[in-house]
This record gives C-alpha cells, structure tokens and sequence, in this order.
C-alpha cells in the first residue's frame, strides 16, 4: 500500500480532529493486527517445515546407528571366530558404557547452578558503579 496525501482543511474544529484520530487509529490497529497474523502464519510454517526435516534427520540417524552397531557386531563375531554372539556383547556393553557417560556428563551440566546470589548481586553492584 502507498502512503497518500491527505488536504488539510484548517477549518476543521477539534471535534472532527477527534473523530479522525479514532477513524485513523481504529485503521492502524486493523492493519497491525492482520501484518501479525500474516507473520505468525509465515512463522508456523517454517516452524512446521523445519520440525519435518529435524524428524527425517533423526530418524534416518538412527537407523545409520542401528546399521552401524550390526556391522561392528558382525565384524568382531567373525573376528572372534565366528562368535557372533561375542561381537554383540561387546558392542552391546561400549554402547550402554557411551550410555552411562552421556547420562553422567548430562546431569552434572544440570547440576551446575547457572549463576549464584554471589555473583548476581557482584553484577548489579558494577552496574550501579
């Protein structure tokens, strides 16, 4: 939309100022209004769009694990003599041990405090000078 031009009559008393403002305004509202809900629709979609490709990815993520941990089983079964069931335990107790270090790494980051009353109100007091 172009911006127009608009005449100003200077014989125009306060009252109709005032009805023109609330006319204009109402507009402007309106027009805020549906650019927000053109945004929001737009933001929705892409938000769509991308949680589509992260489940693709992972999925296709985990199947390359699945296939990953049958080679490495395979691979050391025939390296065992043909025991396959050797390979499987072996790659079965690496991965529950990437596992357990994952779950321990993943709940010390969660047990560190993100900032402490120490350090908040050394912050605020430089702030303040």
């Amino acid at each position: 939309m172009a911006a127009t031009r608009m005449h100003i009559d200077p014989d125009v008393g306060i009252p109709d100022l005032v009805r023109s403002l609330k006319d204009d305004s109402k507009r402007l509202m309106q027009d805020e209004i549906r650019l927000g809900k053109l945004e929001l629709h737009d933001d929705v979609q892409r938000a769509g769009h991308g949680s589509l490709w992260l489940g693709a990815s992972f999925a296709v993520g985990l199947v390359a694990l699945v296939l990953a941990t049958f080679a490495a089983a395979t691979l050391i079964g025939r390296l065992a003599s043909g025991h396959m069931w050797i390979g499987a335990a072996i790659v079965g107790v690496v991965e529950i041990a990437v596992g357990i270090g994952l779950i321990k790494h993943g709940r010390s980051v969660f047990a560190e405090p993100s900032y402490s009353l120490e350090q908040t109100r050394k912050g605020l007091a430089e702030i303040k000078g």
